[in-house]
C-alpha cells in the first residue's frame, strides 16, 4: 500500500500545512481513542475534499503509529445521473488501496420521496446510514470513519439549536442506536480552509454531488455564511464555539435530566456562615452608631 500520497510538485508551506493536517488528526484520534490496535476501519469515501483528506491523513498516520489497524475505503454509488463511475476505482487501485464500491440505487428513492425543491439531505443520509452500517457488519469493519471536520460539527450545532431546539451536535466518535457500530470523526480538529487549500495542492479527483450538493438553499449554508461574516468580525470565533461544545457546564444551563436542579439547598455550614456574618456585621454598625 502506498501511503505516502503527494502531488509531484510541493512547496514548503505545502508540507507545513500537510504536518498540521496530520498532527491535528493523530490528536483527535488520540483525545477521543478513536483508534486502537487491531481496528479495521471502514473509511467512507463520497469523493468530496474532505474524504479524500480524511483518507489521506489515516494513511499517514498508519505509517508511522504505535498500534497496527487496517483500512479499507468504501464508495456508496448512490447511482445519481452522470456519476463517474471510474474515478474512485482507478484512485484506489492506482495508490494501492483496498476499496469496495456499493452500489445502491438511493438516488431514485430520494427524488421519488422528497418533493421538488424541499431538503433531500435528511432521508439520504438516513439511507446512506443504513446501508454503511450493514457494510460495516459484512466486511467486519469495527469503526466507521466519516469525513466531517470542525466547521461541520459547529454548523451542525446551530442548525439543531435554530431548527431543533436541543444543544447538539456532531460527536467526533459516537456509538450508533443499535450499539453495533462505532462511527468516528477523525477531523474534527481540523479547520475547512486548511482541507480546502490541502485538497487544492493535491489535485483529488473531486466528484460533485447531485443531492445535496446542488441545492442552494439549504439552511446549512445559511449557517455557514453567518459563521463566516462571524469569522470576519471577531476572527477565532467559530474556534471559540467548538471549544464551548467541549467545555459544558451543566449546571449553568437548564436540562432537569442532566443536572438535579430541584434538589439544590444550602447547606447547614453555610447557614452557619450568614448567620455569622450578619451578626458580626450588625455588632460593628451598634459599636459605630
Amino acid at each position: 500500500m502506498d501511503l505516502e500520497i503527494l502531488p509531484r510538485q510541493y512547496s514548503q508551506s505545502f508540507l507545513k500545512l500537510r504536518k498540521k493536517l496530520i498532527g491535528l488528526t493523530g490528536k483527535a484520534i488520540m483525545h477521543f481513542n478513536m483508534i486502537e490496535d487491531g481496528d479495521r476501519v471502514m473509511v467512507c469515501i463520497s469523493g468530496g475534499k474532505d474524504s479524500y483528506t480524511m483518507l489521506t491523513m489515516l494513511l499517514a498516520l498508519k505509517k508511522k503509529a504505535p498500534i497496527n489497524f487496517d483500512i479499507i475505503a468504501i464508495n456508496l454509488d448512490q447511482k445519481q445521473p452522470n456519476f463517474p463511475q471510474d474515478i474512485l476505482p482507478n484512485f484506489f487501485t492506482s495508490h494501492g488501496i483496498p476499496f469496495e464500491i456499493i452500489n445502491e440505487d438511493t438516488y431514485s428513492i430520494v427524488k421519488s420521496k422528497i418533493p421538488e425543491g424541499k431538503t433531500t439531505c435528511s432521508l439520504c443520509s438516513r439511507l446512506r446510514r443504513g446501508i454503511l452500517y450493514k457494510t460495516a457488519k459484512r466486511i467486519g469493519a469495527t469503526k466507521i470513519a466519516l469525513g466531517h471536520h470542525k466547521d461541520d460539527i459547529v454548523e451542525t450545532f446551530f442548525l439543531n439549536m435554530f431548527h431543533g431546539s436541543k444543544l447538539k451536535s456532531m460527536p467526533p466518535k459516537l456509538l450508533s442506536d443499535d450499539k453495533k457500530n462505532i462511527i468516528i470523526r477523525p477531523l474534527s480538529f481540523c479547520e475547512e480552509k486548511d482541507i480546502k487549500n490541502y485538497a487544492n495542492v493535491m489535485n483529488f479527483p473531486i466528484i460533485p454531488c447531485d443531492l445535496c450538493g446542488s441545492q442552494e438553499n439549504l439552511e446549512r449554508v445559511k449557517i455557514k455564511e453567518m459563521l463566516s461574516n462571524w469569522e470576519k468580525d471577531t476572527p477565532g470565533r467559530v474556534n471559540n464555539i467548538f471549544g464551548a461544545i467541549s467545555n459544558i457546564e451543566l449546571s449553568h444551563l437548564a436540562d432537569k435530566s442532566l443536572f438535579d436542579f430541584e434538589s439544590l439547598r444550602i447547606s447547614s455550614a453555610s447557614n452557619e456562615n450568614i448567620e455569622s456574618y450578619s451578626t458580626i456585621n450588625f455588632m460593628n454598625h451598634s459599636e459605630k452608631a
